[in-house]
């Protein structure tokens, strides 16, 4: 009994010690005046450090990062047009808050209500567009819901374009890193051309971007601030550096001072003390997957982005990668379809598993190929 228990503890501690000395070398995240926060490595989509990110909160403003997500994706359908003209309607004049100043009954152009809900963040600009897209603000608030729910946002209820309270208008740290993060991905153009603005004119009124961030640090591009009473000062930024681009968080903070200083602080911890590792390039080929019942036995399998992922300093070398395919693989197999999974652990130590994608496609065979492999597979 002495034997198998001294054996049994053996075991446990020759598992549990890569774990310890990896947990040992994670940096100490910074404590932060916030209620809520959040540290992503935008590229891996790897969480750095965190403080309550499930926890529901009101978004305020910050809820304009999805009506400009639904305003760019209008624009691309070509919905909407940026030269377009919009009437003002009396119910986006008479809006609260924040404004750019729009008169009712005036036009104005797509493009002006873009900077001005995004530089001066107003609440009659975000009205404007959302009548401008779908008619009401009520048939806008089913798009934003919809598109929470298709973007994985799984804890948000939106009511309103522009962020004013209400009891089922709420987020989570969590879910406003996944919008974030697709509106970066999905309109880089867009994104790039008006979240670094550090002022707009309207009306003969210049407001500056709320986003102090733009001032302190060059390296700052985005994205967003919010404030309400009921949730304090918030501010998403994110920040490219190199080959990386990391997002913050900062939820509940008492001032505007606050949210700056706590923001930079976050970001700066996850530039010192984590490397930049790029395992794979885009759409490089990773490995030739079998494929069955397709026109081709094989497919090439990667990422459609460069694979960048942060580990804490001087840990690099020790970076460890497996590619698990998803088997059986049968055609046919489109271009973008997840085959696998990358296991990627330190010392050992799993550090996170990510998909791995077909980055082209394999048609299915004729109907004796796929005969002949069904065969083989029963026989597998």
């Amino acid at each position: 009994m002495l034997k198998f228990r001294s054996l049994l503890i053996a075991l446990l501690v020759s598992f549990l010690v890569p774990s310890l000395a990896l947990a040992q070398q994670m940096p100490t995240p910074p404590a932060l005046a916030a209620k809520s926060w959040l540290l992503l490595e935008l590229e891996s989509g790897q969480e750095l450090a965190s403080q309550a990110p499930d926890e529901r909160i009101e978004p305020a403003s910050l809820t304009k990062l999805m009506t400009a997500y639904l305003t760019f994706a209008a624009l691309k359908q070509g919905t909407i047009k940026l030269d377009q003209m919009v009437t003002v309607s009396e119910n986006a004049w008479k809006s609260q808050g924040s404004r750019m100043f729009i008169q009712v009954d005036t036009q104005v152009e797509i493009e002006d209500l873009i900077k001005g809900m995004i530089v001066q963040s107003g609440n009659d600009a975000c009205v404007a567009l959302a009548e401008a897209i779908s008619g009401s603000e009520d048939n806008f608030a089913q798009m934003m819901n919809r598109e929470a729910q298709r973007l994985g946002m799984k804890a948000s209820s939106f009511r309103n374009s522009a962020g004013m309270p209400d009891p089922q208008h709420y987020t989570t740290a969590r879910d406003l890193a996944i919008l974030a993060g697709a509106l970066i991905r999905d309109f880089p153009d867009e994104y790039a051309k008006y979240y670094s603005l550090k002022e707009f004119r309207y009306n003969k009124i210049t407001q500056p971007n709320r986003n102090r961030l733009l001032w302190l640090d060059p390296t700052v591009d985005g994205v967003k601030t919010g404030h309400t009473d009921g949730a304090g000062y918030c501010l998403i930024s994110s920040a490219k550096r190199g080959p990386r681009r990391l997002l913050s968080i900062v939820l509940g903070t008492k001032s505007d001072g606050v949210r700056t200083q706590e923001s930079l602080k976050l970001l700066n911890f996850g530039f010192q003390f984590y490397d930049a590792v790029q395992l794979y390039a885009k759409n490089q080929a990773v490995s030739d997957l079998k494929v069955w019942k397709g026109s081709e036995k094989t497919v090439k399998a990667g990422f459609t982005h460069d694979f960048i992922l942060a580990v804490p300093k001087g840990s690099g070398p020790r970076v460890k990668a497996e590619l698990v395919s998803q088997q059986p693989l049968i055609a046919p197999v489109t271009q973008g379809q997840v085959v696998g999974t990358m296991k990627v652990s330190i010392d050992g130590s799993p550090i996170g598993d990510y998909p791995v994608v077909a980055i082209e496609g394999v048609p299915a065979a004729g109907i004796f190929g796929r005969a002949f492999d069904t065969m083989r597979l029963w026989f597998n």
